[in-house]
């Protein structure tokens, strides 16, 4: 392993709530690190954007700043590893690098009748089949065609496309780079997944011109150095994931039968696949894990998205007000011995996986006048064990290896009684390592690995310290028994917007 002196790795977590930066030493641990909220536009009911300068500005802030905090100087970094949030995207000037319009999260609902056209059409098998996606509002492709759709009198030539690594990585590089890698263009709904190419049918589909899009580079490879004005000196940029793609690359799933899920504003399970594309009947969505320079081979995964799970939490503390932190969420379950008969569905912004309900609504069932907040707080942590049940169920149906444990990160994993939760209802053991931000840490690792900072992937790895593994309980058959009824509330949920 490379010696503490010999620099440091510096990784950029670009979430949907914030931006962080991490700078990690030779032994894997954070050196310093730096955070900034992000804020959320809400124009219309369904819709959300985010501003893609504020984006760049707060990138350069935590930079600067988890630099200037651990007292080193820029030339000590070896590499840059990037993760971000995925399928939000934007369309800007490359000329003046300004963005034509604010960027289009993942979240947002507006391109939906799209996709119920393209349903309509009889396109939803020719899509599976081409990009492993599922027709959806989440991915990009739908967003992309109504930027273009509502941005009028624009010149073409002059605009360039792609998700927040593209926007992000072209300004890293002082405009030089405009590229993405395999793990985010896979989730465009424009990324031939065989071929690992922008797919020109798609392309024709949504109307997208094919010089708009970025070149799609391997997730672990050269993207070029930032810009020496930027931080004092010449960085390569050497690895860019998807935020998923990364924390199943931090957690060291890098094959079959090895899954993870993150806890985080929506909940996200993803199981490495290896080389195949495998095809789930449970309308799991197929995707790639990551690729690497000098590999023939692309790593594939499958992936459950839940939309909305610490959205729910948030929305509790936010929204409703009955609880001021979501760490309170713990002591309150705690309280009651169970949900006191209420379950919920956090439908939210729909449903994702496995139902891929777009018309779905979130909703209570259940209450009677003894309900209590306590038992409304208990019913929302059982809703997001219960999502990811779903989704294990689904994994495990079209895999042989099954689902033997389950490794998880994010907000929402601090708390124990989800996560024991979490452990009776699947019946697996549940590892939660003692660096909750493995999106992070994934990127750090891929890019570190990339440079020969580190030399082996499964020594880094093995490194981690794990804070607790939570074993399936006293609570299991219980937990059956509610997810059995919880799974009755979803039914009635579905189809409330038709």
């Amino acid at each position: 392993m490379a010696e503490a002196s010999a620099g440091y790795i510096l990784a950029l977590d670009l979430g949907t709530t914030g931006n962080r930066a991490f700078l990690f030493g030779a032994d894997g641990r954070v050196v310093s690190s730096a955070y900034k909220e992000l804020t959320q536009y809400y124009p219309q009911p369904g819709w959300l954007e985010h501003d893609p300068l504020q984006i760049w500005q707060d990138t350069c802030w935590v930079m600067q700043t988890a630099i200037a905090q651990a007292q080193i100087q820029p030339e000590q970094i070896r590499a840059i590893g990037l993760t971000v949030q995925r399928e939000t995207c934007l369309l800007w000037d490359k000329t003046t690098g300004k963005p034509l319009h604010n960027a289009i999260v993942w979240q947002d609902r507006r391109t939906a009748p799209l996709c119920n056209q393209l349903r309509e059409q009889g396109y939803e098998s020719e899509i599976y089949d081409r990009t492993g996606l599922v027709i959806d509002a989440y991915f990009s492709a739908t967003k992309f065609s109504w930027l273009l759709d509502h941005l009028q009198g624009i010149n073409l030539a002059n605009v360039l496309a792609g998700t927040i690594d593209t926007w992000v990585l072209w300004n890293l590089t002082g405009r030089r780079v405009h590229a993405t890698d395999h793990s985010n263009a896979s989730r465009t709904m424009l990324l031939n997944l065989a071929t690992g190419e922008w797919d020109a049918a798609l392309l024709q589909l949504f109307q997208i011109p094919r010089h708009l899009l970025p070149e799609v580079k391997p997730s672990l490879g050269d993207f070029g150095p930032t810009d020496p004005t930027l931080l004092g000196a010449e960085i390569p940029i050497t690895a860019i994931l998807g935020d998923q793609q990364a924390a199943l690359f931090g957690h060291g799933c890098d094959r079959p039968g090895l899954m993870k899920c993150t806890y985080g504003t929506g909940c996200f399970l993803v199981a490495h696949t290896g080389t195949e594309i495998v095809r789930s009947p449970h309308q799991l969505i197929s995707t790639v894990a990551w690729s690497q320079a000098g590999q023939d081979h692309i790593g594939y995964a499958l992936e459950g998205s839940m939309f909305t799970t610490g959205a729910c939490v948030q929305w509790l503390r936010d929204g409703l007000q009955i609880i001021s932190t979501a760490a309170e969420t713990e002591t309150l379950a705690n309280q009651v011995a169970d949900n006191g008969g209420v379950y919920f569905v956090p439908a939210l912004s729909g449903l994702g996986a496995p139902h891929w309900d777009m018309s779905a609504r979130g909703a209570f069932f259940g209450i009677t006048g003894g309900v209590q907040r306590q038992h409304l707080v208990r019913a929302v942590l059982e809703a997001i064990a219960f999502q990811v049940k779903e989704v294990v169920q689904a994994v495990a149906a079209c895999t042989p290896e099954g689902a033997k444990q389950l490794k998880v990160d994010g907000g929402a994993c601090d708390n124990d009684f989800l996560m024991q939760l979490q452990a009776d209802v699947l019946g697996i053991p549940i590892e939660r390592p003692v660096m909750r931000d493995v999106t992070a840490q994934g990127a750090g690792f891929a890019a570190g690995l990339t440079v020969g900072f580190w030399d082996s992937y499964a020594v880094i790895v093995n490194r981690r310290p794990i804070d607790r593994i939570f074993e399936p309980g006293s609570g299991r058959d219980r937990a059956l028994e509610d997810f059995l009824i919880w799974q009755k509330a979803v039914t009635r949920a579905k189809g409330w917007m038709d």
